[in-house]
């Protein structure tokens, strides 16, 4: 991993959502994994991932599908790509308390890019029923860490109007209501997954 870029950028958004950084110790051994996992469906948007991992990590990651959960993760084991991604500032899992979004994509233009690695990954689009007219809600859950208010601050600096709903343990859901904000995010932030691009399209056909 040698450029600070957009790739980059979406990747952390990744991560910081269905993604996990963990370490640990079996004899003198050290163990090291990178892992994102998906509903193991979405197979276009995994593969998506796994090309963004072996782009921006230099390292093709192992896909393994748990057929009983309908989950498949992509992994990587490489102690160089996690003791590159702890130094842009990524923390060790559990992200619950930890997780935070490295303060080089603090910014408006490298946060669009985080926001859309998180959402495609943690977030939904929700297709509700306003008395017999479909109406969108986009939603995202934040586990209680500094990178709760940071999403927060990201969607600020985009000037999205948002509610915030606590649902448990310092857990939040932050929700976007209609279709201003279904078309707004779609043109500044964006989709890569193409599931929810297709839910996104829906509205517009």
């Amino acid at each position: 991993m040698q450029v600070i870029d957009e790739k980059l950028a979406e990747l952390v958004g990744v991560l910081l959502g269905d993604g996990s950084i963990n370490t640990s110790v079996s004899g003198n051994l050290l163990w090291t994994r990178v892992q994102v996992t998906f509903h193991s469906e979405q197979k276009e948007y995994i593969e998506y991932v796994r090309s963004l991992m072996e782009e921006v990590l230099g390292v093709n990651p192992i896909y393994k599908k748990r057929r009983a959960q309908n989950c498949a993760d992509l992994q990587i084991f490489r102690f160089a790509v996690l003791r590159d991604l702890l130094l842009i500032g990524m923390q060790l899992s559990p992200k619950w308390d930890r997780a935070r979004i490295p303060l080089m994509f603090m910014n408006k233009y490298f946060g669009r890019f985080v926001l859309r690695g998180y959402f495609d990954t943690d977030g939904s689009v929700v297709i509700a029923n306003n008395n017999g007219t479909r109406y969108p809600r986009l939603e995202m859950k934040i586990s209680p860490s500094p990178m709760q208010e940071q999403l927060l601050m990201l969607l600020d600096l985009h000037g999205f109007h948002y509610g915030v709903y606590d649902i448990g343990k310092g857990k939040v859901r932050v929700q976007m209501n209609g279709f201003s904000a279904l078309k707004r995010w779609n043109e500044e932030i964006g989709f890569s997954n193409s599931y929810y691009q297709e839910r996104c399209d829906s509205f517009y056909t």
